[in-house]
């Protein structure tokens, strides 16, 4: 079930759920959370992933601590990005340990549970090095599920 296309994907997550979970995480941190679907493409899955990140302006937070989660169903991929800043805080171990989290889930068919753990993981950890800044901090990126 996991090598489906983006659509039957879009079908079985719960795009709702996936998105609060996005604006629970923001509501503890300055840190932004994206998740972004692709379509079937050949070619290598990380510079695709860096390119989504570049289009979906995840780079543009005041504090560098966007993450995105970028899910290729078809090819039964996904790349957790973190920006500069989030990414010296937590290093190369987190990345892996979400990434494990979200294998576990996908490979059992739970796309949302696995997308809603997985931006819980990340939302913790921006809290802890990004907390929210109060009524003086905005929402720099969508909260929406991208599809594009």
């Amino acid at each position: 079930m996991w090598g489906m296309s983006r659509r039957r994907l879009r079908q079985c997550v719960d795009a709702g759920k996936v998105v609060e979970a996005i604006r629970e995480a923001e509501r503890a941190s300055s840190g932004e959370v994206r998740v972004s679907v692709s379509r079937f493409f050949w070619g290598d899955v990380e510079k695709a992933a860096a390119r989504a990140f570049s289009r979906l302006h995840m780079e543009a937070t005041a504090d560098r601590n966007g993450v995105l989660i970028f899910v290729v169903p078809s090819r039964r991929r996904f790349v957790v990005l973190g920006d500069a800043g989030i990414h010296a805080k937590v290093g190369q171990a987190f990345w892996n340990d979400v990434a494990a989290c979200l294998t576990a889930q996908f490979a059992r068919g739970a796309f949302t549970e696995g997308l809603v753990e997985g931006i819980h993981l990340v939302g913790v950890r921006l809290a802890e090095h990004f907390p929210w800044g109060g009524e003086a901090d905005r929402n720099e990126l969508p909260d929406d599920v991208d599809f594009r």
